[in-house]
């Protein structure tokens, strides 16, 4: 039976990573903490068991306490301030939480010398603002961060080859593109479009999308090929590697709404609103998934078509 840690357990790439392992009948104790309790009932599950802790990593001796008697074998680390717009509201708290955690979290594992893999999951934000003729963006690509969030996650990435390198702990990074699908929080550009657009399409909201900058263009993962990526990465991934996870494809926000419009059979009109639009936006971003697919044999399985279907099916039930 194998043992994972997951931090951020309440959020919904946890959440999608759990029903991974049920799906794919590998046994597995899991031991989650968060500061926000999770909504997953434990009589879902057949093959893994679950305990869960509320907890702030900031709380260096209490994380300490509980690494120390669950001894895990794997740790995946999804904790964070993943907002960039939240990045620029509080950027002393974005990044010293970010930071901190993560570091709190390696102390941890050094003081009690545990065997485990520790998967650092990273963001293609760290890529910065790029030129057209870059793309798709190669792990080799250099760090160009342009927002508190972004240099907080080039940060986690360098911690983690320092302490790789330096004190020979097992560590795989990821950057990670954008990823989307069902229970994924509003608070995100694409669940926000759904939600507004199943609104509209229920007659419970006027047919006016209220949006940012939708010419933007972002490479989407269906979180269910996220998650897929993560445990061949915890498993099977190479030590002190970094590996993009990405579908290697580039969509306009634009695109996105349109699609989703086709979707429900409906016509809005888009507002800009520019308390929406973000300082120094990348333009662009699409990675390339080339070292992932040929050294893990990880490929991307949903569509963006189907990716939407099933986000449009979850706000359905959830309005």
């Amino acid at each position: 039976m194998k043992k994972f840690l997951i931090t951020g357990f309440s959020g919904f790439v946890s959440r999608h990573f759990c029903e991974y392992l049920e799906h794919n009948g590998i046994r597995s104790l899991i031991k989650g903490i968060d500061v926000h309790n999770p909504d997953l009932k434990r009589e879902d599950f057949k093959y893994i068991e679950f305990d869960f802790e509320r907890i702030d990593l900031l709380d260096k001796h209490r994380i300490e306490d509980i690494i120390f008697k669950f001894q895990p074998e794997y740790i995946l680390h999804l904790a964070s301030f993943s907002s960039v717009a939240f990045s620029w509201e509080e950027p002393i708290l974005s990044f010293q939480n970010n930071t901190n955690i993560f570091l709190n979290l390696l102390e941890a594992i050094r003081r009690l010398n545990i065997d485990t893999r520790i998967l650092s999951i990273g963001s293609s934000e760290e890529y910065g603002n790029v030129n057209e003729e870059d793309l798709p963006l190669t792990e080799e690509h250099p760090l160009r961060p342009v927002s508190p969030y972004a240099v907080a996650r080039v940060s986690q990435e360098l911690l983690s080859k320092i302490y790789s390198t330096g004190y020979s702990m097992d560590i795989v990074m990821t950057r990670s593109f954008n990823h989307i699908g069902p229970f994924q929080k509003e608070i995100f550009a694409l669940p926000s479009f759904v939600k507004q657009l199943v609104q509209i399409k229920k007659g419970l909201k006027k047919d006016e999308l209220v949006t940012g900058d939708i010419t933007i263009v972002r490479d989407f993962t269906d979180v269910r090929d996220v998650v897929a990526a993560y445990y061949l990465l915890l498993t099977e991934g190479e030590k002190g590697e970094v590996y993009n996870v990405c579908s290697g494809k580039g969509w306009s926000l634009k695109e996105i709404i349109d699609k989703i419009c086709d979707i429900l059979e409906i016509k809005v009109h888009s507002k800009a609103d520019a308390g929406l639009f973000r300082q120094n936006e990348n333009k662009i971003v699409i990675g390339s998934n080339e070292k992932i697919t040929s050294r893990l044999k990880w490929k991307p399985k949903y569509s963006i078509k189907q990716s939407l279907n099933d986000m449009i099916h979850y706000w359905e039930t959830q309005i």
